[in-house]
């Protein structure tokens, strides 16, 4: 991922980019060759050199060390997803931040997929029932972390947005298969009722050892239906309030018994299809965090909501863990 932020730091206006720090230094001299800027073979070195802002796309393991290295010097900076491995630790990195009151941003991109940006565009959304799949062949690039932590941080974030609050309940059941950590989980999130007594439920699919890719969400609430389909870059929204009136006839008709199977359906309901937009979205989050610093304002996805997904991340891995020990327990019971 470094190579892609250095590519669109070096493309964005009004940006410069002073320097790449690798240890390999092979990989930093073909970088800056590319994109421009000195090779850096530590962080304080680019410090001492001097910098304003920087993206941290280290292994996550080393985000906690990066990031305190270079808050602590005043340097403003946009942390890959997920913000650490960790509660503990990054809950030490937003406290640092906070402190030192740098501009904290976290690199959820699907935020700013144009998909997500065409969802959140739509009014009186208030899911009750949501179904996220997201899988992939193993790319072996994130291999430090599980699955919960390296693809579905994503949905986690997503979710957390939608509805403005963590999950009160976490089921979870996963699977390692080439390694310690998961590499496919399932999780079904229960979400505290909101202010109007409604409450979602959201059932979530994250794989790295899938034949294909794909990335898919379905929202259900009472008045209408979404399907998105990222990797397609398209949506379908069905609204029931197209025809209030027939469906109230409908509804009365099923509670008297009579014969509705001659009603077409999709009279009932107005299809449209969402009308997604252009951009890149690792584009779109960078030019956010360069604009939250030069207008000393909150980022879309700040350190707190970075922190919020790790947290709900580490209860969902947790609950995996032990309903793979029940199931070891009922297994010797048997």
């Amino acid at each position: 991922m470094g190579r892609h932020h250095a590519r669109i730091a070096s493309l964005t206006k009004g940006c410069e980019l002073v320097g790449v720090v690798d240890r390999d230094p092979e990989r930093r001299a073909t970088i800056t060759e590319q994109y421009g800027g000195k090779g850096f073979e530590t962080v304080e070195e680019l410090v001492k050199h001097g910098v304003d802002c920087a993206v941290i796309a280290t292994p996550t393991v080393h985000h906690r060390a990066a990031a305190e290295a270079l808050v602590g010097a005043g340097v403003h900076c946009l942390i890959e997803k997920p913000l650490a491995p960790d509660v503990p630790s990054a809950r030490a990195i937003a406290d640092a931040a906070a402190r030192a009151g740098v501009v904290l941003q976290v690199g959820h991109v699907v935020r700013y997929d144009p998909v997500m940006v065409a969802i959140r565009g739509v009014t009186n959304l208030r899911p009750r029932f949501v179904e996220i799949d997201r899988i992939s062949p193993m790319t072996f690039r994130s291999v430090d972390v599980g699955v919960v932590h390296d693809m579905m941080i994503h949905d986690i974030d997503i979710l957390l947005m939608l509805l403005g609050q963590e999950p009160e309940e976490v089921h979870a059941s996963a699977v390692a298969v080439l390694g310690e950590a998961e590499d496919v989980c399932n999780v079904r999130l229960v979400f505290p009722a909101d202010s109007e007594g409604v409450r979602c439920v959201a059932n979530m699919t994250a794989s790295r050892l899938a034949l294909k890719t794909e990335r898919k969400m379905r929202i259900i609430t009472e008045e209408a239906y979404l399907s998105a389909d990222f990797v397609e870059r398209k949506g379908t929204l069905i609204r029931k309030t197209a025809n209030a009136a027939k469906i109230a006839d409908v509804r009365k008709q099923l509670r008297d018994g009579a014969d509705l199977s001659s009603v077409n359906y999709l009279e009932l309901v107005a299809v449209e299809q969402l009308s997604v937009g252009a951009g890149e979205p690792l584009k779109l989050q960078f030019e956010d965090f360069v604009g939250a610093i030069r207008e000393s304002r909150r980022p879309f996805v700040d350190a707190e909501d970075g922190f919020a997904a790790v947290r709900t991340a580490e209860r969902i891995v947790a609950a995996a863990r032990s309903m793979g020990a029940k199931m070891v327990e009922l297994g010797a019971e048997r």
